[in-house]
């Protein structure tokens, strides 16, 4: 990475790979410019291993993507060339594992943050399979990568007239009892409604009514609850980019994108322990790693975020869980109608530089 963003890079597209090419283009090819991350987010746009696994491998296998950025629709190329981890944010990341061992051969690491909430009786995941499939698909991932690898997400936590503290923390338990010996880590966040205009917006086509945020009181409440949940569980509780100071609990603050975490797990990658001690770059003379996870905080991120820089290749209006508290879909017939166009371009083989298919 340099001062101004991840190293700078050239792909070859050629029409083997290139949605551009016409088949009487044959043997043609063009250059462009693109970046090439270290560790890649996939994502916090969408559920890239739920819906567009199959996308994935494919454009892993061609060693590129293109990103469109969903503010001013600027198109972006990612190489792989330099990528050694891959962080997958998923509900729902079954359709991936079978392409897990191709990643493994290729020698990228990789870790699952795993949304797995309890919503069913108020629907507000309507696309997602039952609480049981999901908790199987998570025991199964973490007997395949170890508990390090799968971190538990309860996510986000909201309230209602049908939905009090006290019902969060009985789905909790209902979750956590099943799950507890299969992760090391549970990570909650407190739902933000005023700060994305689009959760509002979707929140009040959803049917729950009265919903709302947590005060800083019902957030104290809730965490001295958790805490005595876990007495059973003995995992490590994190709160995601939440200003509030829940220490006292035994609950810190969370980096998803986890400099510490990459450390532990794959300190034995010599491209990754580069990039994680950028000590050339900053005049350090000894290996500090609180400073250097300081350096490495992405600014793209909101100030309470401890995440680490990465490239996110999700992009927005294209997840099929549809949840009702969304951020990422502006429209629901936007996000089945790229959906849609995606299946049509799959089935026959097809998969674009984008997950948005033309």
């Amino acid at each position: 990475m340099t001062s101004k963003g991840w190293e700078k890079t050239t792909i070859i597209l050629t029409n083997d790979i290139d949605s551009n090419c016409s088949p009487s283009d044959k043997g043609s090819y063009k250059i462009v410019e693109g970046i090439a991350p270290v560790i890649i987010s996939a994502s916090r746009a969408t559920d890239i291993p739920a819906f567009y696994s199959d996308w994935f491998i494919e454009r892993f296998r061609k060693g590129y993507m293109k990103w469109v950025n969903p503010f001013n629709q600027k198109e972006q190329y990612i190489s792989f060339n330099k990528t050694r981890v891959f962080v997958f944010w998923s509900k729902n990341p079954k359709n991936l594992i079978k392409y897990l061992p191709e990643i493994d051969a290729k020698g990228i690491n990789y870790y699952f943050l795993f949304t797995l909430n309890d919503y069913e009786d108020e629907n507000l995941e309507p696309n997602i399979p039952s609480l049981e499939n999901r908790i199987k698909t998570f025991i199964e991932l973490s007997e395949k990568l170890g508990k390090d690898r799968v971190i538990w997400r309860f996510d986000p936590l909201i309230l209602s007239d049908s939905i009090t503290i006290e019902k969060l923390l009985l789905k909790i338990k209902r979750v956590g009892d099943q799950i507890y010996r299969f992760t090391n880590k549970l990570v909650i966040s407190f739902v933000d409604i005023d700060v994305y205009q689009k959760v509002r917006q979707n929140l009040n086509k959803s049917g729950l009514k009265n919903y709302r945020e947590f005060t800083d009181e019902e957030k104290i409440q809730f965490a001295e609850k958790l805490a005595e949940l876990n007495q059973n569980w003995n995992l490590n509780l994190f709160t995601c980019a939440e200003e509030i100071d829940l220490s006292k609990f035994s609950i810190e603050k969370n980096s998803c994108i986890d400099y510490f975490l990459l450390i532990n797990l794959f300190s034995e990658d010599k491209e990754l322990k580069k990039f994680l001690h950028p000590s050339t770059q900053t005049q350090i003379t000894s290996f500090d790693p609180k400073k250097n996870a300081k350096l490495l905080k992405d600014p793209g991120q909101r100030s309470e975020c401890g995440c680490i820089y990465s490239k996110d290749i999700g992009q927005y209006n294209t997840c099929m869980h549809l949840c009702k508290y969304c951020y990422a879909n502006h429209s629901t017939a936007i996000v089945r109608n790229n959906y849609e166009r995606y299946i049509r371009r799959s089935d026959s083989g097809s998969f674009d530089e984008s997950i948005i298919q033309k």
